[in-house]
């Protein structure tokens, strides 16, 4: 991932790509989907826009990002919701510096 101070670290039986240690994509087992956490705003629309590709992402009972499925998904999409979580958990002063 080329966005700046990204990391990729496990987390749990996941991997996941994280800014400064916060987690805004993880890779469930089996390369089929992946979650994007992205802001609520950001998600809504997405579930409109895209939802032959994208479902909601439950943390418990609550709404927290984006369930996409790889194979159906757009890829210019699936890069545009990577950024907007990335935005949405790097601090302001990285996304304005990059």
């Amino acid at each position: 991932m080329s966005l700046p101070e990204v990391t990729e670290e496990p987390h749990h039986d996941y991997g996941s790509f994280r800014v400064r240690g916060k987690i805004f994509v993880t890779m469930p087992p089996g390369e089929e989907f992946i979650h994007i956490f992205v802001p609520e705003q950001t998600r809504e629309q997405a579930l409109v826009l895209y939802s032959p590709f994208v479902e909601k992402l439950l943390w418990g009972r609550k709404a927290r990002g984006l369930r996409v499925e790889l194979a159906k998904a757009d890829d210019a999409v699936v890069e545009r919701l990577i950024r907007a979580a990335w935005e949405h958990k790097a601090p302001k002063s990285l996304v304005a510096s990059s």
